[in-house]
């Protein structure tokens, strides 16, 4: 059990800087060598209506948020009301008392903090937002945290600017100063510093970003759509540096349509949607099916049906995404299950998708893409495979659509001499004409299909699902992409209560990992499956492909991500 695990939320209304302040947070504890994970959650409206980020620091690894409150640091009164059930036991509250004339009822044992926010940053001239960097100076304060580590990422926050990196480092002093004059010795939990090893804060979207760049994607075009655009603000921000063209499209349509075109002239090429977006996207996924031309979409799920809950997160795009598009063709699905995987499994999908001439998805939601995780530095010993590329000539009659063994033909980039390259969206014969002969359809569609058996060796080799936890366990949890945080602290919330569990986190979705997943499963007493969406989509894989039902399946579909503590109160109920 760590022995610092406490949890700290900013609240307040979008438009506060509520986002920023909780990364400002997390990225001072990183700086302690210290691990944290975040959460932001927010409105679908540009100003106005609640928004918070909840940070948990440990001083071991951690993979979720947690259900109760230690500090929080709320702005107005709405967020005391919406917050104050989930204050731990002897919890802290600082607050604007210059916005909070009169608190809701609340238990006598929350400490109490009021701090004049508002006159304070009026007395510097400040602007309102500014009120985060007292808040947090206080938070640090109460926790008997370096105050210098803050201070330093400010300085980072604003290196371009340095006249506001001073403005907000003298607002945090004055906060810290504040609770350390009128507060000191009141709160007792504390943070230190544990290391200096160098750590960073990254979001899912990020590192997918990130692994597209270390993938040698060359062009990325999106519209965008919440929770995914953040991808495209992030490599729209490195373009010039990294040396990629990024586009914003006029429409979904366009930005995949644009990404085929890029891959047909040579380049990795990726669009990043969300479910609504994929809608849009599926007639021309089937093109590049057909035309057999590699494309990577990232797609960050959201609730739906329509445009849902625009900005919470959901699991119920996977069936979906496996059968998308007019027609049976090829494709890989690999799911992600925190920031490190988002990084590397984006590379993978590059990989394959050149490799075998396919589109490959990225499936990961809001919660892992938007929220923020504590990690180190990511490795440079990558692979990159291009599969049967042709870069500078070909002997003998190049046919694009040769019929192989694997089902693979060799790809031309066009304008190598002697060669045309004939692409056709329409079923065609070996050399790109279109044709609607019989034979022939049924020869190219059993070429491409071929693919999938050659797909499912190569998946195999890339730990296509993972085993944590003991493995001589009383129970196993089943799940995919983001549970896999929850699910990580449920299994020592369980070791805690002396129940032996494991955990099968499923990577690759599609093609299916039947014989890895059968494997994994053969000694299992009790099987608890956990999915973030109403209909347990991963649960008809598991009936599909292996002829199996779980014994119980722990479902969420409310919008918000799994907690811990939820999952292991429905294990307790079941066992």
């Amino acid at each position: 059990m760590a022995s610092i695990d406490i949890s700290v939320m900013v609240a307040g209304e979008a438009g506060d800087g509520i986002r920023q302040a909780g990364l400002l947070f997390s990225r001072a504890c990183a700086r302690g060598g210290l691990y944290t994970f975040s959460v932001f959650d927010y409105l679908s409206l540009i100003r106005g209506g609640h928004n918070s980020h909840l940070v948990r620091v440990c001083d071991r690894e951690v993979h979720s948020h947690r259900r109760k409150i230690d500090i929080l640091l709320a702005l107005n009164l709405d967020s005391i009301g919406k917050h104050a059930s989930e204050l731990s036991p002897n919890a802290g509250l600082i607050y604007d008392s210059g916005s909070v004339k009169e608190l809701p009822e609340l238990r006598s044992e929350v400490i109490k903090i009021p701090i004049p926010l508002k006159s304070m940053v009026r007395e510097k001239g400040a602007p309102l937002i500014t009120r985060n960097s007292i808040g947090l100076g206080a938070v640090f304060a109460m926790l008997g945290y370096d105050l210098n580590l803050f201070l330093g990422v400010i300085d980072d926050q604003f290196k371009n600017r340095p006249e506001i990196a001073e403005l907000n480092k003298s607002l945090a002093k004055e906060g810290y100063e504040y609770v350390m004059k009128n507060f000191d010795g009141e709160f007792s939990l504390k943070l230190k510093p544990i290391s200096t090893e160098k750590r960073y804060v990254l979001s899912g979207n990020d590192a997918i970003a990130l692994g597209a760049l270390k993938a040698g994607m060359k062009f990325f075009v999106a519209y965008p759509i919440t929770p995914a655009s953040p991808i495209l603000h992030l490599l729209a921000s490195l373009q010039r540096d990294a040396g990629i063209a990024v586009l914003q499209a006029e429409s979904e349509l366009a930005a995949i349509n644009m990404t085929i075109g890029a891959a047909f002239a040579g380049v990795r090429a990726m669009t990043a949607t969300s479910g609504a977006g994929f809608s849009l996207m599926a007639e021309a996924l089937g093109l590049s099916g057909m035309s057999e031309t590699p494309i990577v979409v990232a797609l960050a799920q959201r609730p739906g049906p329509s445009t849902g809950l625009a900005t919470y997160t959901a699991q119920g795009d996977l069936r979906f995404v496996i059968h998308a598009s007019q027609g049976e063709f090829p494709r890989v699905v690999v799911a992600p299950g925190d920031v490190e995987e988002a990084y590397y499994r984006t590379i993978e999908a590059f990989n394959l998708a050149e490799k075998f001439q396919i589109p490959a998805i990225i499936l990961s939601d809001k919660h892992l893409s938007e929220s923020y995780k504590t990690v180190g530095a990511f490795s440079e010993d990558v692979r990159l495979e291009r599969g049967d590329l042709i870069l500078d000539h070909y002997e003998g009659e190049y046919k694009r659509y040769l019929i192989t063994e694997t089902g693979v033909s060799p790809r031309a980039i066009p304008g190598i001499e002697g060669i045309i390259v004939k692409q056709d969206g329409s079923e065609h014969n070996e050399r790109g004409l279109a044709t609607a002969d019989a034979n022939n359809a049924k020869k190219m569609q059993d070429k491409r299909i071929r693919k999938m058996k050659y797909l499912k060796e190569e998946i195999s080799r890339l730990q296509p699902i993972k085993l944590y936890g003991e493995e001589k366990a009383d129970l196993t949890i089943i799940g995919w992409g983001s549970t896999k945080g929850a699910i990580l602290e449920a299994l020592i919330l369980l070791k805690e209560m002396r129940i032996r569990a494991n955990f099968i986190q499923v990577v690759y979705l599609w093609p299916f990992p039947d014989l890895e997943v059968k494997k994994a499963l053969k000694n299992t007493k009790k099987l608890f499956l956990v999915e973030n969406n109403k209909t347990a989509q991963l649960g008809s894989l598991l009936r599909e492909f292996i002829c199996l039902e779980p014994d119980k399946t722990i479902l969420k579909y409310d919008g918000r991500p799994f907690v811990p503590e939820e999952i292991v109160e429905q294990i307790e109920e079941a066992i």
